[in-house]
């Protein structure tokens, strides 16, 4: 492999140097300019890096030479060499890994030409550029190009990172995500691994009969979820509106109309913190489907998760930060109770039925078990609570709480058998919330109802209750037959899938405060 020239690295936090070779860029791209066009758009590269070492590695330099093969590439400059008569350089472009997607040039003055090899001379790490010439095997048994034609099709005004260490501040690899794909495998690896879960997300779904659909983003009322909205201004209609926190009350609108199988893969957003699990803008995927209850969805979700995560890396069986996690195993069920009581095994039953100790008990844990929205909870709300302090981190193998209590699921449906409890589940994976689902509420009274005592829980003080949405009652009030729905946290789930600790690592722009 060739050895980077004197200006492949830019040592770190050295602004003056940095703007010195922004300086001498700029009077490089004023001369091209002088010359004619400066980023011309007119080449066409024919191969990919990768698909030439697929085709070609195995070749030796005789055969190449006895079986000549043309080729058209085009790709950023990595590394270059310069000598004397010759020169070496390696561009990249974005056909396959580190190795695959890299092809090295060979420069010389007899088969180049003396011009274009003096013009490759003053080319910067960085630049984008276009050859065309012959494959063959250099000394080292390495496929390059020999280049008859050579262009610049792109200058870079700013230079790239060391090439050893790359991006070495996390938040400047958030923010500056291009020159972090440009520098990182890992990181280029990651977001193709995400891309292949979500294509093995849609196939599945269209494979069992869900039709994929759109729904508003802006909402006139947020609704589907327990969330702070965002919220704008419609300067036409002068109308208050909100960023979409969810959108399972349109999704169960088309429900009502008809449609049985229903999914969505969506951006959310609220407006509540940031951490190495939230960004205010987030993917989900919701799905709906009539005549199931909450004991299907729970099947259909393990199984849509397990073969996304065979889809991206071959396997099921994945490494979490060190650990295994298995996701080929049926996922554990337990209820809320039940887990605090695996997990936290001192409580006794008594005193998970105590509301008194409850909220004493939880006080311990810094909860203010005696604001909104715990200030009126009833025994069920206090319970999750605990669960949530002393159960949720240690669920690391993939587990569904069942039977959440209906004050806390004012969407779902309630057990016909047991008060109090609704037909609801969660799933976590290595302590995280990855999915949400239930047996739809399609009780047009009793949603009303639940919705009323959103307002008051709101009127309280409790800024993430839901608002009455008089429509959807009217929609439920035309009938919609017995359903399930689920969310699933994409962005979590890519966590696990790309083996990344911040759910910054998954989504290519996240949210970050401004920069000074």
């Amino acid at each position: 492999m060739t050895t980077p020239n004197d200006n492949a690295a830019l040592p770190a936090n050295d602004k003056e140097t940095e703007n010195s070779i922004i300086a001498e860029r700029r009077a490089k791209l004023a001369a091209i300019r002088a010359r004619g066009v400066a980023f011309p758009n007119d080449f066409r590269p024919q191969h990919k890096a990768s698909e030439l070492h697929a085709a070609y590695d195995e070749f030796d330099n005789e055969k190449l030479e006895a079986n000549p093969v043309q080729v058209s590439v085009a790709g950023r400059m990595m590394l270059k060499r310069v000598m004397g008569k010759a020169s070496f350089a390696t561009i990249q472009d974005a056909s396959g890994a580190l190795a695959d997607g890299r092809i090295q040039l060979y420069i010389t003055n007899d088969v180049s030409g003396i011009e274009t090899h003096d013009a490759f001379k003053h080319y910067d790490l960085g630049d984008i550029i276009g050859a065309e010439g012959l494959l063959f095997k250099t000394k080292t048994n390495e496929l390059s190009v020999k280049v008859t034609s050579l262009r610049l099709i792109t200058k870079s005004l700013r230079p790239l990172p060391d090439k050893f260490h790359g991006l070495s501040d996390q938040e400047t690899k958030y923010r500056q995500r291009y020159v972090d794909l440009i520098m990182s495998e890992d990181t280029r690896r990651t977001f193709k691994a995400r891309t292949a879960a979500m294509s093995s997300i849609r196939r599945f779904m269209e494979e069992n009969e869900f039709m994929e659909v759109e729904t508003p983003m802006l909402h006139t009322i947020p609704g589907g979820a327990a969330a702070k909205p965002f919220i704008t201004h419609h300067n036409a209609l002068d109308m208050q509106m909100f960023l979409r926190i969810a959108p399972e009350l349109y999704l169960k609108r088309l429900v009502v109309g008809g449609f049985n199988r229903v999914f969505e893969i969506n951006r959310n957003f609220r407006n509540e913190g940031v951490s190495p699990r939230h960004n205010p803008e987030f993917t989900m995927m919701e799905f709906y489907a009539a005549y199931v209850d909450y004991q299907w969805l729970m099947s259909f979700t393990e199984a849509v998760i397990r073969q996304a995560a065979m889809d991206a890396h071959g396997t099921a069986t994945l490494t979490y930060q060190g650990r295994e996690l298995d996701l080929s195993k049926p996922f554990e069920r337990l209820t809320i109770v039940g887990a605090i009581k695996k997990y936290a095994p001192d409580y006794q039953d008594a005193q998970l039925q105590d509301i008194a100790f409850l909220r004493t008990e939880l006080k311990k844990f810094g909860v203010k078990a005696d604001q909104a929205p715990l200030a009126n909870a009833g025994i069920g709300a206090l319970q999750l609570a605990l669960f949530e302090e002393t159960a949720e981190s240690q669920l690391w193998n993939p587990t569904y709480i069942v039977d959440y209590p209906v004050e806390v699921s004012p969407l779902a449906r309630a057990s016909d058998t047991v008060a109090g409890i609704t037909e609801r589940f969660e799933l976590f994976i290595t302590g995280r919330e990855i999915a949400n689902g239930f047996s739809e509420l399609n009780d047009p009274e009793d949603q009303a109802a639940r919705f009323q005592a959103q307002v008051a829980a709101k009127d309280a003080g409790d800024e993430e209750a839901m608002y009455y949405d008089a429509d959807y009652i009217r929609a439920l009030e035309y009938g919609m037959p017995p359903a399930g729905g689920c969310g699933i946290g994409i962005d979590r789930l890519m966590m696990l899938i790309t083996d990344s600790p911040n759910i910054r690592d998954v989504i290519l722009f996240p949210h970050l405060r401004r920069e000074d």
